[in-house]
């Protein structure tokens, strides 16, 4: 949606993470597969993943790092928060909502819903919360990505089980008074799109058991071509060029299509938060897991200019740009 003109901004004011404590090095699931540390780094840059133990829920994740994005956002009473939204492909349930369960366990009011966008789960998210605290119906929101997605792997598919990993990461955003122009902090414009005709590229089928299935290279060429289109559509509709921007935080599924999206907005590597050799691809944790390592480590500061942007199954894709 194009940048709006009301006064209201959806403030970020505070992120969270969590990541499950095993780690699973490329070295020890290369030992399982015909396949190198030196061959996954080569095309995916990543060098390790998390994985969840086998009782550790999506709510579980997601919890852990809400209530660390309340400590960070200086929220002490929880009622404050109103509106609870989990970007998940990995819900702990059929029903009820994993967000629902969330608000429950942190003491939020208001409601909670989940949403199901996959890698692009959390750009959703964002902007369905901008819009409500636009509207009126909340006025702070917690945004959640969590994923178990190492559960829908295929571990003897090494085109697949290499690029994911679980996690979760969370971000408070508050409904704050702006002037309505670029120098506002918060959300300052979002766009989303689907095209459910390129399904089959990219899915997990509803059967028993099912898992990951994927056309790598189909997936590299839409995801390049979609999400360079989609963020110079932010970024003009606010009339901005790449290079304006002070960083960019990207889903993180393969350094390669990281690397091509730095290029495309003329932007030096070392203005990309990059955390997929830590991480791999945590789908929908993959964006706020990212901001919080940029927080945390001084290198995103009030003030500046940094959009968000991804691609996942449907397809699936949408970016934002915000002033911190």
């Amino acid at each position: 949606m194009p940048a709006s003109s009301s006064k209201i901004r959806s403030v970020l004011i505070g992120t969270g993470a969590y990541l499950p404590q095993r780690i699973l090095t490329n070295r020890e699931l290369a030992a399982s597969l015909d396949s190198s540390d030196e061959w996954i780094r080569q095309r995916t840059g990543i060098s390790q993943r998390h994985v969840s133990s086998d009782s550790e829920t999506t709510t579980d994740l997601a919890t852990r790092a809400a209530k660390q994005a309340m400590v960070n956002a200086g929220i002490r009473d929880p009622s404050q928060i109103d509106l609870v939204i989990v970007a998940t492909t990995t819900p702990t349930d059929v029903f009820p909502a994993t967000a629902t369960m969330v608000q429950h366990f942190i003491g939020a009011s208001g409601f909670a819903f989940d949403l199901q966008a996959v890698c692009s789960g959390f750009v959703y998210a964002l902007s369905v919360a901008d819009s409500l605290l636009q509207s009126g119906s909340a006025k702070t929101a917690l945004v959640i990505g969590a994923e178990n997605f190492t559960r829908l792997l295929d571990w003897t598919d090494r085109g697949t089980c290499v690029l994911f990993g679980d996690g979760a990461g969370a971000v408070i955003v508050r409904a704050e008074a702006g002037k309505g122009d670029q120098s506002d902090r918060g959300i300052l414009t979002s766009f989303l799109h689907s095209d459910g005709s390129l399904r089959d590229i990219l899915y997990t089928d509803g059967s028993p058991g099912a898992r990951v299935k994927m056309e790598g290279k189909e997936v590299f060429r839409h995801a390049t071509e979609k999400m360079a289109a989609v963020a110079e559509e932010a970024l003009d509709s606010l009339g901005l060029q790449g290079s304006d921007l002070d960083w960019l935080v990207p889903h993180q599924a393969n350094l390669r299509i990281i690397e091509a999206m730095a290029k495309k907005l003329n932007l030096p590597l070392s203005k990309v938060i990059v955390t997929v050799d830590k991480h791999a691809n945590t789908s929908a944790a993959s964006i706020p897991l990212a901001l919080h390592a940029g927080f945390s480590d001084g290198r995103l500061k009030p003030g500046q200019l940094i959009m968000v942007e991804a691609l996942g199954g449907g397809l699936t894709w949408g970016s934002a740009i915000i002033r911190l």
